[in-house]
This record gives C-alpha cells, sequence and structure tokens, in this order.
C-alpha cells in the first residue's frame, strides 16, 4: 500500500502550478487534472476569503490547503475538513447551503479532524459570505467539471423524519416524540448522567460532573415548587422517571409522570419499581390532553416538554395545566426559547425539525410569560439558566464522543454523526445567545397573600 503520506503536500497562497511539457497523452491528462485541482484550491480560497478563523480542507486526493484569513500566520489550523468527495466543493459553490453540508457529514462525505466545535461553526460563515454573481458563475463551471467521487457511508439508514408536522395534534405529538426518544435507551444512557436526566443540568460551579449538575438541578425544581410530603405532584414530559423518582424519595410526595415515548415509559416503570416505590410514584403512556380532573394536583411541573407542543397550542396547554392546579398550587415551566418571535424558516429552525425534533417550535420568554398570565397565571418568578445548557451540551458531546464505538452497537454512524452535530450546535446557539432556557414558576391565582416566602432563601439554602 502506498504511504498515505506520500499522497499529501501542503498547498500556500505562492503556489502556483507549473507543467513544463504536456505534448504527450499522459501529460495531457496529468495537466488537466493539476488544472482542475488548481480551479479547486482558488475556489477554496475565495470561498473562506473572509473566514477569521484557520482551517485547513484535505481534499480526496490527499492535497492539503490552508484556508482563512490567519493561515499562512498560524502554524496549526484549529480543525482540519477531510473532503472525500468532489460533489461537497460544487455544493459549496451553488447554494452554501450549510445544511447540505450537514448531510454530507452524516453521510461520510465530509469528515472532521480536530476541534469539532470550531469546524459547526462554519455554517455562519458559510452563510454570510457574499459572492459576486460574475465570480459565482466562473468557480462553479470549473466545480462542475470535478469528477464524481462517491465513498460515502450508507445513508439509507440516516434518521430523518418524513411526516410533515401541521397542527401539533395528538397523533402528530406521539409520532414525533417517539422519533426523538425511541432511538435506544442503552444509547441515551451512554452520555447522559447516571440518573438519565435529559435536559438542563445547574451547575452550582464549574467543575462539577454532570452527575453533580443533574441532581443539583432536581433538587433546584424541588424547593422552587416547595414540595410537601403527601402533597401530589403531575410531572408532564417525564422522560425516564428521574425527577418523579427523586421528589418521592427526598421530598415524600406522591407523584405521577406522563410521556408519550414507549421506551421511557417502559424504563421508568421499571426504575420506580427498582426503588420500591409502586405506592408512591406512577408512570402513564398518554398525551397532557387526555389528563382528567380538575384542582387534582398541588404541584405541576414540566421539564423541556413545552417545546413540543406548537405555539399554536400554547393557549390550550397552559389552560390545560391551570385546570388540573388545585388553588394556590405551583407550576413550574422548564424550557427553552428563542431571541426573536415566532419559529420562522431558517438554518437552525429547519435543522431541528428535520433531524432532531420535528414538532419543536420556540418563542421568546416574554410571549410565554404571556400566554401563560392569559391562562390565569400569576407569574412567581423566571430564572435563566442559558450558560448552564451549553455547558451540559458539551458534557453531553464530550461522552458520545468518548462512547463513539459503543454507539454504534445501538445506532448506526450516519445517526451518530446527527446527535454529534445537534448537541454541539445547540451548545454554540446558547452561547451565543440564540436560543436561551428559563424555569417560570408561576400559581394558580387567589385573592390573598402568596403561598411563596417574602424571599428566595429557600431555594439556596
Amino acid at each position: 500500500m502506498e504511504n498515505k503520506s506520500n499522497n499529501k503536500r501542503m498547498i500556500s497562497n505562492s503556489t502556483k502550478t507549473e507543467v513544463a511539457n504536456h505534448d504527450s497523452p499522459i501529460e495531457n491528462v496529468l495537466f488537466t487534472q493539476n488544472t482542475k485541482i488548481q480551479a479547486v484550491i482558488n475556489l477554496l480560497r475565495e470561498l473562506f476569503s473572509q473566514y477569521d478563523g484557520n482551517l485547513t480542507m484535505r481534499l480526496w486526493n490527499g492535497i492539503e490547503v490552508k484556508l482563512g484569513r490567519i493561515a499562512e500566520e498560524s502554524p496549526k489550523a484549529s480543525f482540519t475538513l477531510v473532503c472525500l468527495n468532489p460533489n461537497i466543493v460544487r455544493n459549496m459553490v451553488l447554494g452554501r447551503d450549510p445544511l447540505r453540508l450537514a448531510d454530507a457529514y452524516f453521510h461520510g462525505d465530509i469528515d472532521i479532524e480536530g476541534d469539532f466545535f470550531a469546524a459547526v461553526l462554519l455554517k455562519d460563515q458559510l452563510h454570510a459570505i457574499k459572492m459576486p454573481l460574475w465570480k459565482q458563475l466562473k468557480t462553479m463551471i470549473s466545480a462542475l467539471r470535478l469528477p464524481a467521487h462517491i465513498d460515502a457511508l450508507d445513508s439509507s439508514n440516516t434518521l430523518t423524519y418524513d411526516h410533515k408536522i401541521k397542527i401539533h395534534n395528538k397523533i402528530e405529538n406521539r409520532q414525533a416524540i417517539q422519533f426523538h426518544y425511541d432511538v435506544s435507551n442503552d444509547f441515551y444512557a451512554l452520555w447522559l448522567d447516571d440518573a438519565m436526566v435529559y435536559s438542563c443540568a445547574y451547575f452550582e460551579h464549574y467543575d462539577a460532573t454532570l452527575e453533580q449538575a443533574q441532581q443539583a438541578k432536581l433538587e433546584h425544581i424541588c424547593r422552587k415548587l416547595l414540595l410537601k410530603p403527601g402533597e401530589l405532584l403531575l410531572d408532564i414530559g417525564c422522560g425516564w422517571g428521574a425527577l418523579i423518582i427523586y421528589a418521592a424519595q427526598h421530598y415524600g410526595v406522591k407523584a405521577h409522570g406522563i410521556t408519550l415515548s414507549q421506551k421511557q415509559f417502559e424504563l421508568a416503570t421499571t426504575r420506580v419499581k427498582q426503588a420500591g416505590l409502586e405506592n408512591q410514584v406512577t408512570v402513564s403512556l398518554c398525551d397532557y390532553r387526555d389528563i382528567k380532573g380538575t384542582g387534582a394536583y398541588d404541584k405541576i411541573v414540566s421539564v423541556g416538554m413545552f417545546e413540543h407542543v406548537g405555539l399554536k397550542n400554547l393557549p390550550l396547554y397552559f389552560s390545560t395545566v391551570y385546570q388540573l392546579l388545585k388553588p394556590s398550587g405551583l407550576f413550574l415551566n422548564h424550557g427553552i426559547t428563542h431571541d426573536v418571535e415566532g419559529w420562522e424558516k431558517t438554518l437552525s429552525t429547519e435543522f431541528i425539525n428535520r433531524y432532531i425534533f420535528p414538532d419543536g417550535q420556540l418563542d421568546t420568554v416574554s410571549n410565554i410569560q404571556r400566554t401563560m398570565e392569559r391562562a390565569k397565571f400569576e407569574i412567581d418568578d423566571v430564572e435563566s439558566l442559558r450558560p448552564h445548557y451549553a455547558l451540559t451540551l458539551r458534557q453531553w458531546v464530550s461522552r458520545l464522543e468518548n462512547h463513539h464505538q459503543e454507539a454504534l452497537q445501538y445506532v448506526t454512524e450516519s445517526t451518530y454523526r446527527v446527535w454529534r452535530l445537534y448537541m454541539a450546535a445547540c451548545a454554540l446557539e446558547f452561547e451565543s445567545g440564540e436560543i436561551g432556557i428559563y424555569q417560570i414558576l408561576a400559581n394558580k391565582r387567589e385573592s390573598g397573600q402568596s403561598c411563596l416566602p417574602l424571599t428566595r432563601r429557600h431555594i439556596y439554602i
């Protein structure tokens, strides 16, 4: 086998293709190939001329190209983008659609070596590039002449959602939830904490472990809700049962959790039995719209669920919670928000709905609170956890990467890549402020004194 290093050479800005003689057929072929490759190199340099970072692009033939404004000044790129298919370069020219590049990564046409998070930031760079039409046409012609070369992963098993969410009815929501959460309990267990809490953790200090931060989050929620022994707690979207089990064990409540995921329901039920809490904790597989009763629960909590409800259904969601809550009862809604109103079609929203949360829709925190108030809730406390979710996601990505080979026992390589990219991209969006996350504590308004203490000291004791 030919030494791989012999196939590579670093192309700098001063490189010029020199062919002394090209009269023979073989020399003509080499000249043509060199011309095409040089056209690709020129194209890439033009495409990334405004890139503030420093990256290396390794082409399908082993040639490496330094790209970015500081490429020549920096001795080492923060990451290498390995391009295994000439079509990828063509796609960069034709549309510079980051979703097409995401698809290429999922299918194995692109690989990433080095700082994965820095590579993910390329989505913003490509989207912002402005290239004159004449230059696009010129480079496009060169790109279209590239030979097709397919060495991709089997894309038939890529996790994508083919059903369009129209009205967020019960069937659509159930299908969407099962698409996301019924991947494999074992897959989630590889990178979540021991309790399998799949939501933003609460880091009391930066060097806290994920396990410590998730336990701190459960405790934080229970303190905010002022849980007391014997109270009835409803958890809408209970996941694998971590919060209802914790609340029963540490605060003596009787808890009921609901989920639309079959696999979550099965494991949560098993965990309740293992904890010996069958007489104190129950779990059911149902939609929030199917919960019966008026004033049935002392406290209600929802963690990372209302994002699936759909913006048009938020009034129904909050009014349903209000009806289920006892007078003066407390409700804590923990969920992700957007920095702009509504859920318009953007790069981020398209990616999330196509690969991760088919029914996901976000809105600003002010709009969420307004909808809650229109449902007659009184807002007691609002806390932003945005930095916490960025830390959580970075830990999830690291743990997933560390269990790459084990993950392939439960999902395909393409699905692994979807999750890796999704969580890394979300971490960066939380860090930038494009998306946020809030815990909103509210009560079922009644005349007279509030049931809450005068200060927040009970939360931090």
